[in-house]
């Protein structure tokens, strides 16, 4: 099992090129499902849960070919001869929930095992489910799998979310592309990820209005055909990458950042006293010689704080003058990085779903636990900021999230290697 060595030495120089959104091609992959026509997509990242994704369309028939170094992805799903998503493989990642309703979408019947993936709170299926039957389809949970029918086809109907779910809304948004009739989401999640996944849909033949806001209406069609769709830029590698110099001090340019993928972030940095300008190639992040001002954050559905830049914001205003209130409202049991900032010296005190931080004046070194993806990444850009050596173990989390992450931080000066623990 690798573990990821991080020694503190100074400001960082440079420039990070940004990948394409993970969250944003893991849902734009199943939609090959829908078509028996080719799907290629660029600027694809090269992460484990794409390779786990890719296992799973080709285990029902699909043909999924990497193309340039993993970065061009060409997809082709003309001859599916399996409608079971097994266990075995949707238990890596939950993401795999959604070849559930193109599947359906497009033949009548789908069995899904229920989904793993980081344990960061429950996380339910029910909004899924509850959206396919509004368009007609008869759903029975057996021996750990989704059983899902629609012998007549999906038909139009109302999807009315409780919670602005994405992975939801990516769900009904796909099925709903071939159900007979109209469909309208209402509560839909407005991400980036949303947006791009309607942009290719539509590439493909689909009709859909509304995406980026929270009511989105979808005209069925009789069939989908092919299409070559660029993924959208990672928002939350883009945050988190911008944060490295926040913490060390420097300045680094973002290849590929949009300030409006991240605009609450940029605020909360801005709030904090670090300095974010576009540039023609993205973004670059300043630090200057004054001390990080505590900030309060909360998170939210986009377009809101994002949850998943919560853990990096935390290993930020460990450091900071003052002390900073972190509520997190997406996910429950999503401080589990707390613990472990503490033993390089911060001071976290967590009480249910709010974690209130005083900055100290330096953290130190020291070996540290992942314990999903991004308190992953939060304990390298600890690192980073900390007095001598920090290690951190079990880094398999982090490869399902950044790709070459070692050498994107040591591009702009970092001391930071990978070792394996043998």
């Amino acid at each position: 099992m690798d573990s990821i060595l991080v020694r503190g030495n100074g400001p960082l120089h440079g420039q990070i090129p940004i990948a394409g959104a993970k969250n944003a091609c893991l849902t734009l992959m199943p939609a090959t499902l829908l078509s028996d026509e080719p799907l290629t997509l660029i600027n694809a990242p090269r992460l484990s849960d794409i390779r786990t994704m890719t296992q799973l369309l080709r285990s029902l028939g699909a043909e999924v070919t990497s193309l340039q170094g993993g970065q061009v992805l060409a997809l082709s799903s003309h001859d599916i001869h399996n409608k079971t998503a097994d266990y075995d493989i949707v238990r890596k990642m939950r993401a795999s929930i959604l070849v559930l309703g193109p599947l359906l979408a497009r033949y009548g019947e789908a069995v899904v095992s229920l989904p793993g993936g980081c344990a960061i709170g429950a996380r339910p299926v029910d909004l899924h489910l509850r959206a396919l039957e509004a368009m007609g389809a008869t759903l029975e949970l057996r021996d750990g799998y989704v059983h899902a029918s629609a012998p007549g086809g999906l038909k139009g109907g109302t999807v009315d979310f409780d919670f602005a779910s994405v992975g939801a809304t990516e769900n009904a948004l796909m099925a709903a592309t071939l159900a007979k009739g109209i469909t309208v989401i209402r509560n839909a999640a407005r991400e980036p990820e949303i947006v791009d996944l309607a942009r290719c849909l539509r590439a493909m033949g689909a009709q859909i209005d509304g995406d980026g806001s929270s009511e989105i209406t979808i005209q069925g069609v009789d069939r989908l055909g092919g299409a070559t769709h660029t993924v959208v830029t990672d928002r939350i590698e883009l945050g988190t990458y911008m944060l490295a110099p926040a913490i060390c001090g420097g300045e680094v340019e973002l290849l590929g950042g949009r300030i409006e993928l991240l605009e609450a972030f940029c605020e909360k940095l801005d709030a904090a006293g670090i300095t974010v300008t576009e540039t023609e190639k993205g973004l670059s992040v300043t630090r200057g010689n004054g001390d990080i001002r505590a900030v309060n954050v909360t998170t939210e559905p986009f377009p809101g704080f994002p949850t998943d830049l919560q853990a990096q914001m935390m290993a930020l205003l460990c450091t900071a003058n003052g002390t900073s209130v972190l509520e997190e409202k997406i996910f429950e049991n999503r401080f589990m990085h707390a613990p472990e900032l503490m033993r390089m010296g911060a001071q976290i005190d967590v009480q249910g779903g709010t974690a209130t931080v005083t900055g100290v004046p330096k953290l130190k070194g020291a070996p540290v636990m992942a314990t999903d993806l991004r308190a992953s990444v939060s304990l390298i850009l600890a690192g980073l900021a900390a007095e001598g050596e920090t290690k951190v173990a079990r880094v398999y989390h982090l490869d399902r999230g950044y790709e070459h992450v070692v050498g994107k931080l040591s591009g702009v000066g970092a001391n930071i290697e990978r070792i394996s623990d043998t």
